[in-house]
């Protein structure tokens, strides 16, 4: 797929998982994710990423048709590559599904999708998806080696992990920083080159992200874990806004 991106508005994906975790912690309906996301279609959202994980610990299967129903902003569906989430994902046709990798007892995605070396697991998957009409994206790190991984397999987006960066950024290492920064970015300019979208993600706040957001080739952020903690104390609606701002301040 060829691609026209320039330095224009970069797109906020909102991942709303922890709105159910908060939820799910307790049992009951409250506070409800599908609010999460009309909330956020409110105020200048451009997309609402859910993971739902085999074990179901904050996103559940029929949040996924009732977010699709409450909003029309595109649902990016990250799943792992088993049989099972591609049945989901084919049932209810979202916009997009990003591959993530998937271990049960980490607590969030940590590193990126090996997908050079589980090419044939994902391949197949990859293809399933996209003959479905699906938009497929790999979250991988940003190195040549997954990236030549991801444009063998036709995935049409790939997602570049930023938690590095993040690390760097909380332990005040400008240098580790500088050269995460520079990674991503060239591997987001050889991407685009490819015909491949480049988005990113991971450990995003309103300290770090106007680096990555300044990087022309990206196309989208996604963000969640940061902004639904934000919201805990000024609001969703003021959580997503800033974080909008910051980022079209980039620009």
């Amino acid at each position: 797929m060829g691609s026209t991106l320039h330095p224009g508005k970069l797109r906020l994906g909102v991942n709303i998982d922890h709105v159910a975790t908060i939820r799910n912690a307790r049992g009951g309906d409250h506070p409800d994710p599908v609010r999460a996301a009309e909330i956020v279609a409110s105020v200048g959202g451009d997309g609402i990423t859910a993971h739902l994980r085999e074990d179901r610990r904050h996103i559940r299967d029929e949040d996924l048709a009732r977010i699709q129903a409450a909003t029309d902003l595109p649902l990016n569906l990250e799943m792992a590559a088993t049989e099972e989430m591609l049945e989901i994902a084919l049932r209810h046709k979202p916009h997009a599904a990003c591959i993530v990798p998937e271990k049960r007892e980490e607590r969030t995605t940590e590193g990126g999708l090996d997908a050079a070396g589980l090419h044939n697991q994902i391949a197949p998957i990859v293809t399933r998806l996209s003959d479905a009409g699906i938009r497929v994206s790999l979250f991988i790190e940003a190195n040549e080696r997954q990236l030549d991984a991801a444009l063998r397999m036709g995935a049409q987006v790939v997602e570049f992990h930023t938690g590095e960066y993040a690390h760097a950024h909380l332990d005040g290492n400008s240098e580790r920083m500088a050269s995460e920064l520079n990674r991503i970015a060239d591997m987001s300019a050889l991407a685009v080159k490819n015909g491949i979208e480049p988005h990113a993600g991971h450990g995003l706040t309103y300290e770090n992200v106007q680096p990555i957001a300044a990087i022309p080739q990206l196309a989208e952020l996604n963000i969640g874990h940061y902004l639904v903690g934000e919201a805990v104390f000024v609001g969703l609606e003021n959580a997503v806004r800033r974080m909008r701002d910051l980022m079209d301040d980039a620009r």
